[in-house]
């Protein structure tokens, strides 16, 4: 499997650990050849022998950079790369972007879907803004385009509907699905402030130098939307998702809701009404008995509703980056086992 990556940010690089690493996972039959590494920061690299990702990664830890002093950057642009370069599958790990409607990564995916190469991406843009047009693309080509670590980090809940629920309808789902915004409202629950809690998410790796795509619920409407799309077959995107974040919650709000036996929690919903689909994120009280008021620091939940069985939840303790990386190497191993997609 020849392998093209675009975007190498930290679960890029978690990724590269683990392959580079394969003694410390017996069980993992992933034998790849990187032929390139693509970035919108740091340029791109490429080999078509394959890279020592090992070089990689240590050249981007103590020199900031994707080549050794012997090398050269690559004159192609990410986009370039994924239309030209020779590889069977793209792994597309760029950031969101919410105002650019999910690109610059939708094109990339589009490019190598037409061309016949098989896509894995942690990309919820694409999946929120664009899932239908690049499933078809996909189908039309005879490949894969997969996401498990789009949403919830890894936790295999696309995988747990397409292999496991066929025949039945989702309904509906609700869950937690953003870990800097419940590990705000659960410290603010002990008497820290909003401020406070942002900082402590920051140092902890969770929230970004701007965390308000978090706390102002973008990030959690893209993932709304993401699994609106994939899971119940809507044709939304994060614009269409009722939003209202975090920003204006205080921790006398929360403290209140404790007393009163709930706790305050930053919902996400998507439910089938009079044959429309209807997606929210905002912030709910829930009683101390659901498994939602449960979930505490950075951890992600979701329950789903479907015609044929009673709602089945998926939990995740404090996911991190082990967890999103694993995510995009299952993918991997579900397009090399043709078996299993």
């Amino acid at each position: 499997m020849r392998i093209l990556f675009i975007g190498f940010g930290n679960v890029a690089k978690e990724t590269a650990r683990i392959l580079t690493e394969k003694e410390l996972y017996p069980k993992l039959d992933l034998v790849p050849t990187v032929i390139g590494v693509f970035t919108q920061r740091h340029g791109g690299v490429e080999n078509t022998n394959g890279l020592d990702l090992r070089s990689v990664l240590r050249s981007l830890k103590e020199k900031n950079t994707l080549v050794c002093e012997d090398e050269q950057l690559s004159s192609l642009t990410p986009l370039e790369a994924a239309q030209i370069l020779d590889y069977d599958v793209l792994v597309e790990l760029s950031a969101l972007s919410i105002s650019e409607h999910g690109e610059p990564a939708s094109s990339y995916i589009h490019a190598a879907l037409e061309r016949g190469k098989s896509v894995v991406s942690a990309n919820k843009g694409p999946v929120a803004f664009n899932y239908h047009k690049l499933k078809k693309l996909a189908d039309e080509k005879g490949v894969k385009y997969l996401f498990e670590s789009a949403v919830m980090d890894g936790a295999p809940v696309f995988n747990l509907v397409r292999r496991c629920m066929k025949g039945s309808t989702i309904k509906g789902f609700s869950g937690i699905l953003n870990g800097t915004t419940n590990y705000i409202l659960s410290y603010m629950e002990n008497g820290g402030t909003f401020e406070e809690g942002v900082k402590q998410a920051q140092l902890a790796g969770i929230a970004e130098a701007d965390p308000t795509m978090d706390t102002d619920g973008w990030d959690p409407a893209a993932k709304t939307a993401a699994f609106a799309n994939v899971l119940m077959d809507a044709d939304i995107n994060p614009f269409d998702v009722e939003r209202k974040g975090i920003s204006q919650i205080t921790p006398e709000m929360c403290k209140d809701a404790l007393k009163r036996g709930k706790r305050l929690k930053l919902i996400c919903r998507a439910q089938t009404i009079d044959g429309k689909i209807k997606a929210s994120v905002k912030v709910e009280e829930v009683d101390k008995d659901d498994v939602m008021a449960l979930i505490s620091h950075f951890g992600a939940a979701i329950r789903i509703e479907s015609d044929l069985m009673h709602p089945n939840t998926i939990i995740q303790d404090r996911p991190d980056l082990l967890d999103t990386a694993y995510g995009v190497i299952e993918d991997l191993i579900s397009i090399s086992d043709k078996s299993v997609c």
